[in-house]
């Protein structure tokens, strides 16, 4: 399972605090880093994370959980004390100054109404839901502690993520977990519009290994300016649509179930507000963090149906 991550440095005998590390990218990270030799501090406070994505770390020495949130003090400064590196998957956010680098998930919802394809760092639009708004203010946030405060803060704009422990139940599920669970259960999956819109779809492992080289790459190769602070687009840097994705799917869950090769596909109108196409360029991220995807979108389908099958059946 983590062959992706034996060609790149790697965080070891470290103590690492993640937030929202009950969550679908914060509990990888934590298995990961766990694996690595590290100690591991999860904060969460459980509203979109789950006790059983790190019930299997519970019992390691290493692994401390704290049930709190992010917008209480005392549980940010009980949390962070001791760290080396925090990586901030939760939703909203907290700037301990004592680390050494900040790491925080940001958005590829960022680029909002930017025509251009692919879509290049310094070049954003203007924001199409209040979820990528606060995504963007969570980059000026973190310029603004950069400038005022001298702390090394790295965004990691995510570009449509996907993997094991990704919930499929809810109702902002993302599309690949929610097409898997209905095929398995033989319903058929419905398609916004003609399913011709595009997507980057980016597998888990390439998001771990972005997080470790984004928390220990050296400073002089990581900032281009005095001020400390860089966004980075972390994507495998090619597209494939929705017409396809589903047909990947269904080969691939196929293989269980040979039923799942006939189960009718349905489409309905666009949803409004999503944008027609969206792919990365991962350039920025190669030539200074030294990011070197090993999951290809297929590649990282093939691994997924096998994890939801096994797991969620």
């Amino acid at each position: 399972m983590k062959d992706s991550m034996n060609t790149h440095r790697k965080i070891t005998n470290s103590t690492i605090l993640i937030t929202g590390g009950a969550g679908f990218i914060g509990s990888n990270l934590c298995e990961t880093l766990l694996e690595q030799g590290n100690k591991v501090v999860c904060l969460d406070n459980f509203l979109t994370g789950h006790r059983k994505n790190i019930e299997e770390f519970l019992p390691n020495e290493n692994f401390t959980l704290i049930e709190g949130d992010i917008r209480n003090y005392e549980d940010c400064e009980r949390a962070v004390a001791g760290c080396d590196y925090v990586l901030h998957q939760a939703a909203l956010g907290s700037v301990p100054r004592s680390v050494k680098r900040f790491v925080y998930a940001a958005s590829s919802s960022t680029y909002g109404d930017h025509p251009d394809l692919p879509k290049e760092e310094d070049k954003i639009g203007n924001p199409l839901s209040p979820y990528a708004i606060t995504k963007f203010a969570d980059e000026l946030y973190a310029k603004n502690f950069s400038d005022i405060y001298g702390i090394e803060t790295v965004g990691l704009r995510y570009f449509n993520i996907f993997g094991r422990r990704q919930d499929p139940n809810g109702a902002y599920a993302a599309v690949i977990p929610k097409f898997v669970m209905q095929l398995m259960k033989h319903e058929s999956p419905i398609i916004n519009g003609d399913g011709l819109f595009s997507r980057d779809f980016t597998y888990i492992d390439n998001v771990l290994q972005a997080n470790q080289l984004a928390a220990i790459r050296d400073s002089k190769q990581v900032y281009q300016t005095l001020v400390k602070h860089e966004v980075f687009n972390v994507a495998f840097g090619e597209r494939i649509n929705l017409n396809e994705l589903i047909e990947i799917l269904k080969e691939n869950l196929s293989a269980f179930d040979a039923k799942i090769k006939d189960i009718e596909i349905k489409h309905g109108p666009n949803r409004s507000g999503d944008i027609p196409h969206s792919l990365a360029s991962i350039d920025k991220a190669i030539n200074l963090l030294a990011y070197n995807p090993k999951f290809s979108v297929k590649d990282g389908l093939k691994e997924v149906t096998s994890w939801y099958w096994d797991n969620l059946k």
